[in-house]
């Protein structure tokens, strides 16, 4: 199966990646960045490969998926943890490119305002690749 490359969503999700980068370069994360960038690095790279993998427990939201315009997935970034954090993402801009567009607590969905707290973030805008 070939892997996807990772992109992240703009603004907001582009920005928590940089700047989780920018501080573990800076030796400046707590401990709560730490454990989420740990997390991601462990996780990114499963979705990469294979977005069904069964750890990553992948399936679409329908209530974001109508509200973004497009099938949005949702991925655990580890799982039997209250509040465990979920991935949100889309399958774009181009083929073979995940959007990472959003990153919460597990939105209890039983609850009238679950997933529409759920904050999300958007493409960035992609060059048009000119034919050959």
């Amino acid at each position: 199966m070939a892997g996807f490359s990772i992109d992240m969503g703009v603004p907001e999700m582009d920005a928590l990646w940089t700047g989780l980068l920018a501080k573990q370069a800076a030796g400046n994360l707590g401990g709560g960045e730490l454990r989420l960038l740990k997390k991601l690095q462990k996780t990114l790279p499963l979705l990469a490969a294979n977005p069904r993998h069964p750890g990553l427990a992948s399936h679409e939201i329908e209530s974001l998926s109508r509200r973004f315009g497009a099938k949005v997935w949702q991925s655990c970034l580890e799982n039997r943890t209250p509040a465990a954090g979920r991935l949100f993402w889309v399958y774009g801009p181009e083929k073979g490119v995940i959007t990472i567009v959003g990153l919460e607590a597990h939105p209890e969905s039983s609850k009238v305002s679950g997933y529409s707290r759920v904050k999300l973030s958007t493409f960035r805008v992609m060059k048009v690749r000119k034919a050959k």
